[in-house]
């Protein structure tokens, strides 16, 4: 049996072939698409039994089949699935656009909503009712026959332009190499990051050590390497990612490695350089987007983009981040004058360059709180760390989390399972936490399976846990920092919402159906545990030694939690205004471009200006490939959430299992089940409020003048 095409249990990973895509897929959609001919059959009564449970039955199967091949794409890419994706993307994309522009299948749907039936069908019942109708609305089932037809063509193309967006930007980050010989030029870089460049160095044949821009390697260079040369070639080279600029990047870096030690390498090709530009794909991104919304009867992509979440317009969106921005703009600018003077006083670096802010701002943290990041790094080995987390879980919500079995597609990828307190199931996770050349870069949770109930049984979800962490060296285990660390919680926090969900009907089961600017409530809210001592006591184990993290590192470590809060608040609103703003009131055919409206935007809410050359758009996978346009502002929504959910755990006690048990019933058990509001009110008795957000990042003091 082709293995993608067999759903008897989880993803058979050490079989999958690319060979077995295109086979599986054509047959599932040849499948799936009889089944709607008979679905939308006169015959067939527009019951919940009649038409919506072989549909969704039916759309499982394929959404797991090309859900498997998604994920192998993001953490196992190569040009030969790479080739199968591609080839493949158009075809789906082309089945859910027929199916959500499907009249007679849309009829069958408002039929139910009108028939008696609707009100005795479950509250997830009728959501997921009341989902697809709106879903088929934004989907142009309403259109006319020209224009369904326009606003089809549009969708593939925009699935292939976010695509190549992702693909393009991994190609460039893949083909960044710089060898160095001369130890002197990496000074100031931990030793583990200096033996994980040895080793990537010897993999490939080479004499010195080997910088990449994958995370593991390009952030200590930035934040240690005492070589400012260093740090701005390889600053340059990530900032100017998959832009016309990256060319001459490279070439920096080429002269930088032939003065470093003059090890032999040959560049990537100029053609190939050229061909990962993103530029002309922002710009085609966004004139599609605009196009499809006014096909919708829409004046911009954001008015769509909002339909489906808890903000009304962006208008409401932008008046939001404006107001946090005029919050957080004296306090970014005194986070930046302070680390401005340190830099020109203390290190004679003036003016202050964009490679020069992580460094000085680790010098900076230094000597204010007399600890370092690579200090704390070494108290958290990656099991001790997983160890932990677990019992953060495990507290809350009565629990077990224990290794479990099942195929992977890498050797460093490990398998869990959660248990209830009766011994029951409750989902099962997979971990990949290190980075590769094959895997794209970030952080992220993806669905293997979703709870539903199937044949009177429940089908237990499944989830993929992915970051990017720096794989073990030297027979040691992995270290994380401490961002890390929070990076880890936030994605489990992700995987909770998924599998603790308590919702058999998969619409709107786990994350299905929530609101996107809610989504990030349970990830954020999770970060908060690893800033408690009752936690990180119980989670830290020196490497060497095997201490836990003494009380006085830990002291230090709060103390400067909220260094340069105002900074790194300001340019979290910097993308969001910016997304907004592409998809509400920019012009795509005007004469400014995205580069000029961002620089526009940096002039308001921003205090750090990077070069001119600097390409940040050309790298923004989270708006162009990633599901985020129109709704990067749910980061700092969420935040508002999840600090205001937190607060009541900080009232009754930060592990106590009721107020655990009571957030689970709430707001994980639910999923998209109920409004996110209603959710978020049932948990805390009120509405959101934006002063825990604030107190949690230490602006709630007079603002600096």
């Amino acid at each position: 049996m082709n293995p993608l095409l067999d759903f008897s249990g989880l993803p058979r990973f050490a079989q999958i072939r690319p060979a077995d895509v295109t086979p599986a897929i054509d047959q599932l959609l040849a499948e799936n698409r009889a089944l709607v001919a008979r679905l939308t059959d006169d015959a067939t009564p527009a019951t919940w039994a009649g038409f919506v449970e072989p549909l969704e039955d039916a759309n499982e199967r394929l959404s797991r089949a090309w859900g498997t091949v998604s994920h192998l794409h993001g953490v196992l890419d190569s040009p030969e699935l790479r080739e199968a994706y591609s080839a493949n993307q158009p075809k789906l994309v082309q089945y859910w656009t027929e199916l959500g522009q499907n009249e007679r299948l849309f009829a069958k749907y408002k039929a139910l909503a009108a028939s008696p039936e609707f009100a005795a069908l479950s509250p997830a019942q009728r959501r997921i009712v009341e989902n697809e109708i709106r879903d088929f609305r934004l989907s142009g089932a309403e259109l006319p026959a020209a224009e369904k037809k326009r606003f089809a063509e549009i969708m593939e193309a925009l699935a292939k332009l976010s695509t190549d967006f992702s693909e393009h930007l991994l190609d460039a980050t893949n083909a960044f190499a710089l060898y160095v010989g001369d130890e002197a030029e990496l000074a100031g870089i931990p030793a583990d990051a200096l033996a994980a460049a040895r080793a990537a160095a010897e993999r490939d044949g080479k004499p010195g050590w080997k910088l990449t821009l994958q995370a593991p390697s390009y952030l200590p260079v930035l934040q240690y390497a005492d070589s400012r040369a260093l740090r701005e070639v390889v600053y340059r080279a990530y900032a100017t990612r998959a832009s016309e600029e990256y060319a001459a990047s490279l070439a920096r870096a080429h002269e930088f490695q032939a003065r470093a030690g003059a090890i032999e390498s040959e560049p990537p090709a100029a053609d190939a350089v050229a061909g990962w530009d993103n530029t002309p794909l922002i710009r085609e991104i966004l004139r599609l987007r605009r196009e499809a919304a006014r096909l919708l009867g829409y004046a911009s992509h954001a008015e769509v983009s909002l339909v489906p979440k808890m903000a009304d317009r962006p208008e409401q969106v932008l008046a939001f981040l404006e107001d946090l921005a005029a919050k957080s703009l004296p306090f970014a600018r005194r986070d930046l004058a302070e680390l401005e003077a340190f830099a020109r006083d203390e290190l004679g670096l003036a003016p202050l360059e964009a490679w020069d802010i992580a460094y000085a701002s680790e010098k900076l943290r230094v000597k204010r709180y007399a600890f370092s990041s690579q200090e704390v790094k070494q108290y958290f080995p990656e099991p001790k760390v997983l160890e932990g987390m677990f019992r953060v879980v495990e507290t809350l919500y009565g629990v077990a989390i224990e290794r479990d079995e099942a195929e992977t597609w890498d050797p460093g990828v490990r398998f869990f399972r959660i248990v209830a307190a009766d011994g029951a199931l409750v989902g099962q996770f997979y971990l990949d936490p290190y980075a590769r050349e094959s895997k794209r870069g970030g952080a992220w949770m993806d669905e293997a399976l979703s709870r539903r109930m199937k044949a009177g049984r429940v089908q237990p979800p499944v989830a993929y846990l992915v970051c990017n962490f720096p794989s073990p060296v030297g027979g040691k285990p992995a270290l994380l920092t401490h961002d890390d660390v929070l990076t880890l919680f936030h994605e489990f926090g992700h995987g909770l919402h998924h599998m603790l969900t308590r919702v058999d009907h998969l619409g709107v089961s786990g994350i299905h159906g929530v609101e996107w600017d809610a989504v990030e409530l349970p990830s954020q809210f999770m970060e908060n545990f690893a800033w408690e001592w009752r936690v990180l006591e119980h989670m830290t184990a020196h490497v060497d030694t095997g201490a836990a993290l003494p009380r006085p590192l830990f002291d230090k470590m709060i103390a400067a939690k909220n260094f340069q809060s105002g900074m790194q608040m300001v340019r979290q609103l910097e993308f969001a205004l910016f997304d907004m703003h592409l998809h509400f009131d920019y012009d795509p055919d005007g004469a400014q471009t995205p580069l000029e409206l961002l620089d526009a935007i940096r002039r308001r809410v921003a205090v750090v200006f990077p070069p001119v050359w600097n390409r940040f758009p050309n790298s923004f996978s989270h708006i162009f490939a990633g599901g985020y346009s129109a709704g990067y502002y749910s980061y700092k929504w969420a935040e508002v959430l999840s600090a205001d959910a937190y607060s009541l755990f900080e009232e009754n006690g930060v592990l106590d299992p009721a107020t655990g048990r009571r957030f689970w019933e709430e707001i994980l058990a639910v999923g998209g089940s109920r409004p996110a509001l209603e959710s978020f009110k049932a948990f805390r008795g009120r509405e959101p409020k934006v002063d825990a957000l604030l107190r949690h990042s230490g602006m709630t003091e007079p603002a600096p003048a």
